[in-house]
């Protein structure tokens, strides 16, 4: 196995995670650990998927099969980031509201989604570290 495979989604997840934490612990003026995990700029998941279907087209080309499969994946991380996860979110919200003071009820995450602008950055970001892995590790 070429190493580069490997290296990409685990540098971009390694990468991304601080940047994320940083921006959100900037924009709440304290340090954000609870808002670590699902949501927020720029989307993990997104950079992870597009940093690995960069890097497959960079060392492939667009007409290997493993790009289409890489697309494909990346079409559906970001479907369920943008739209089902944040209906999700807007139904804890929902629950929360209802159940709030009652005895028993334990908070649910309601920042669980990405805005457009959070997976394009998480977009860029991936492209970004697919195309840096790519010229660090050569063709492979």
């Amino acid at each position: 196995m070429d190493i580069a495979y490997l290296v990409t989604p685990l540098l971009t997840w390694i990468t991304v995670g601080p940047i994320k934490f940083l921006i959100n612990s900037i924009r709440a003026r304290k340090w954000a650990f609870n808002l670590v995990g699902n949501g927020g700029f720029p989307s993990n998941h997104s950079a992870v998927v597009s940093s690995m279907a960069t890097l497959i087209a960079l060392r492939e080309g667009i007409g290997h099969p493993a790009f289409g499969a890489a697309v494909t994946l990346c079409f559906i991380v970001i479907i369920d980031a943008n739209s089902l996860r944040q209906h999700v979110g807007r139904q804890a919200a929902a629950i929360n509201r209802l159940a709030e003071g009652k005895p028993g009820h334990k908070w649910l995450r309601e920042r669980m989604g990405h805005t457009v602008v959070e997976i394009c950055g998480g977009l860029a970001t991936g492209i970004a570290l697919g195309h840096l892995v790519h010229a660090v590790f050569g063709r492979g």
